[in-house]
């Protein structure tokens, strides 16, 4: 065969190729266009939610940057009559810084509950509160922190103040429990001694001296090396003697 007639023969083949995909674009024009109009809708529609998501994070940080510039605000008496005032922010007592520091933090974690910066905010909210001595409210903010914080490091500090919380306002039942479900997570990022010497101490603050006892020779025997392991051994002897 001629080199002429087969360049004619495989334009014929191409022609052809082309003209059936062409039919096919034809007759299913409609569920392709669908399909590809779902495409950049939902390209479009990521798109959209990254940058919204963007825009949230960053004005969740700018308030709590706000927060944050309260917390370091100087706490001291008004400059005397006649002398230069101190530059900055400032507060009469630390009790009014707080309560400018809880209005600061609950502001962001009302506003962005499910952001980091608003579950940051929440956990300080309740830090605050325990600041102020209102345990319950405290407690409260730190459930709220929990409850949006999933496995973050927050939601597992949350958990921790949420213990201290307890404690102080009478729910040892509470803090216990609270307490035993942290020491219990030896992945987490928290400390396992420093929580055993919690648990251990609240159980003995609640009147059970055979569970602070209990958990007080765990610290010992599993973290001997532990800075809390001589504390641990001084609280077993005081319980013994008391017993």
């Amino acid at each position: 065969m001629k080199s002429t007639e087969r360049h004619h023969l495989k334009d014929n083949e191409l022609a052809h190729i082309a003209g059936n995909a062409r039919d096919i674009v034809q007759e299913r024009r409609g569920p392709i266009l669908g399909v590809v109009g779902g495409v950049v809708l939902l390209i479009v529609a990521v798109g959209g939610y990254l940058s919204w998501r963007s825009s949230v994070d960053a004005k969740a940080h700018t308030l709590l940057a706000a927060a944050t510039t309260v917390e370091g605000a100087r706490v001291g008496p008004p400059a005397a009559f006649g002398t230069q005032p101190a530059q900055g922010l400032s507060f009469v007592s630390e009790r009014e810084k707080n309560q400018a520091i809880l209005t600061k933090y609950k502001e962001v974690a009302d506003q962005y509950p499910t952001s980091d910066a608003g579950i940051y905010a929440r956990y300080r909210q309740g830090g605050t509160y325990m600041s102020l001595g209102l345990p319950k409210n405290a407690a409260e903010a730190y459930q709220q922190a929990i409850a949006q914080g999933g496995d973050s490091l927050y939601a597992q500090m949350a958990k921790l103040g949420l213990a201290e919380a307890q404690a102080q306002s009478g729910d040892y039942e509470g803090a216990i429990a609270t307490f035993r479900d942290l020491s219990q997570r030896k992945d987490g990022p928290l400390p396992v001694d420093g929580l055993l010497m919690r648990l251990g101490r609240t159980q003995a603050e609640a009147g059970k001296a055979s569970d602070a006892q209990a958990t007080l020779n765990r610290l010992v025997q599993e973290f001997p090396e532990s800075s809390f392991a001589t504390d641990a051994k001084k609280e077993l002897e005081q319980l013994k003697k008391a017993s």
